[in-house]
């Protein structure tokens, strides 16, 4: 599977270009008009962002960055005790973002820089939901004993969070939604952190506009299933 920065860029269509330069402007914006801006949490959402385009594209660049986000992110979360966060990004995330990253290479669409999209079996579903309700009662407990903040919905960022990995590794469109309903947790969980410190502001902004871009994933991907299906 070819895999280049430059080449990535390029195959970017306008619409695309739009969104993550829209992405970028929503986000830095926010960071401009927050009372105590924090450099790192900046940093984190222009990376976010940026995967995000490329994942939407099913291209390898995407999962690096994915990789990279998620240490960023695991910083900015213990920061503030979402501890949660930590452990779902540092300790499932990136870790999975490596193994979907090899999956990809292995799964090229005719040697493209796109990725073969697959279509999930019954028993794929059957042990996803197994493996979602055992990682969802292992994390609440250890979460718990952490002294998690907003804990509830700290348990539900990580089940949202395990679906979603899941299923980008098995390459479904599917995983877009997995992502869209973390997004939604997580812009909840940031307005909460940002009661207490506003320097967080920008990470509300950052996963409103990882929803926009989690949506258009999943149309993408739903238009790219179709396109090889019927190219072969």
């Amino acid at each position: 599977m070819k895999f280049s920065i430059r080449e990535s860029f390029g195959q970017l269509s306008r619409f695309e270009w739009w969104l993550w330069i829209v992405s970028l402007v929503v986000v830095v914006g926010s960071f401009l008009l927050t009372p105590s801006p924090d450099y790192l949490t900046l940093t984190t959402s222009v990376i976010g962002v940026t995967a995000l385009i490329f994942i939407a594209k099913g291209m390898l660049l995407g999962q690096v960055l994915t990789i990279i986000f998620s240490c960023f992110y695991g910083v900015v979360s213990f920061l503030y005790a979402y501890y949660g966060e930590v452990l779902t990004y540092v300790g499932m995330t990136a870790p999975m973002a490596v193994v979907a990253l090899v999956s990809w290479a292995r799964h090229p669409y005719k040697e493209s820089a796109e990725v073969e999209v697959a279509r999930i079996t019954g028993r794929q579903v059957a042990w996803l939901t197994v493996f979602t309700v055992a990682v969802t009662m292992l994390f609440y407990f250890i979460l718990l004993a952490l002294g998690t903040a907003n804990l509830v919905v700290s348990t539900i960022s990580v089940t949202t969070s395990f679906v979603a990995v899941a299923l980008t590794y098995l390459r479904s469109p599917w995983y877009a939604l997995g992502y869209a309903a973390n997004d939604v947790v997580l812009i909840v969980l940031w307005i909460m952190a940002s009661i207490d410190n506003p320097s967080y502001v920008p990470m509300i902004f950052c996963f409103v506009m990882f929803l926009a871009n989690d949506i258009y994933g999943f149309v993408n991907w739903r238009r790219m299933a179709h396109r090889q299906r019927i190219e072969n």
